[in-house]
């Protein structure tokens, strides 16, 4: 199943699992301390329930866990192919008499989990490059577009969860500036001394802007490890390159020499 796809569903899920805590847990329990509010005259408790209780607390947690889980996702996809910078695909590169071609065959025969890789479709592609044209510095040139264009691909990958940590806090501003419109039009009510719907509002805005810096902050730590896997990845491919491909292509030229 595409990837997309699979992601759209665990949104889904996602909406619905904090959708459900929310009317299951948090709106009753929000709704029975307005009522002691009420009651007793006082304003509402600074409670977790109380503090997440909008809807723009209700986005921002659905935005953040969806993050999380797609940086999750990535940097589970790159750390399972981390084992294939320890496998020699190129060792019978060694043997002066061996054939080029044989191993790009032999590539081209790994399944396609493998094949796909980053690291093994740049290391063909410029082994590809040495078959055709016997010459080591293009091959070597073929290697610095090819991470280039690997980290542009990164970069798309990370498209959706830094669009995620834009809307965060973005949206937690939406809920200031609602919280704020409501409380100026609630100003005459405070004037006469009814300062309860007025302070409600304001924590509307208050509450709305903590919680999504709040999970901004920890979702942009999850980004910057995950760009930092990223970025180390390149060079190990980079490294792979050097230290199997274009040492041993130059050594098999010597021999032949």
């Amino acid at each position: 199943m595409d990837s997309r796809i699979i992601q759209l569903f665990v949104l889904i899920f996602i909406v619905l699992v904090v959708h459900t805590i929310y009317s299951f847990w948090v709106f009753p329990e929000v709704r029975i301390l307005e009522a002691i509010a009420a009651e007793t005259g006082s304003i509402l408790p600074r409670t977790f329930v109380v503090i997440v209780k909008d809807i723009e607390q209700e986005i921002c947690l659905i935005l953040f866990l969806w993050g999380i889980y797609l940086c999750i996702e990535r940097y589970m996809n790159i750390s399972s192919q981390s084992y294939l910078f320890d496998v020699d695909f190129l060792k019978n590169i060694e043997n002066p008499t061996s054939d080029v071609l044989n191993t790009l065959d032999a590539i081209d025969d790994l399944p396609n989990e493998i094949k796909n890789t980053p690291l093994v479709q740049i290391t063909s592609s410029s082994l590809r490059r040495f078959a055709i044209t016997g010459s080591i510095q293009n091959a070597s040139e073929a290697i610095e577009p090819a991470l280039e264009s690997l980290a542009i691909r990164n970069e798309g990958e990370l498209s959706i969860i830094k669009y995620i940590t834009w809307a965060i806090p973005s949206i937690g501003f939406l809920g200031t500036v609602r919280g704020i419109g409501q409380a100026m039009t609630q100003a005459e009510t405070a004037v006469a001394g009814n300062i309860g719907p007025m302070t409600s509002s304001l924590g509307i805005a208050f509450n709305s802007t903590f919680v999504a810096l709040l999970v901004s902050i920890f979702l942009m730590m999850f980004l910057s490890y995950l760009q930092k896997t990223q970025d180390d990845q390149l060079v190990n491919v980079q490294d792979y390159c050097e230290r199997f491909l274009i040492r041993r292509i130059s050594q098999l030229n010597k021999t032949e020499e």
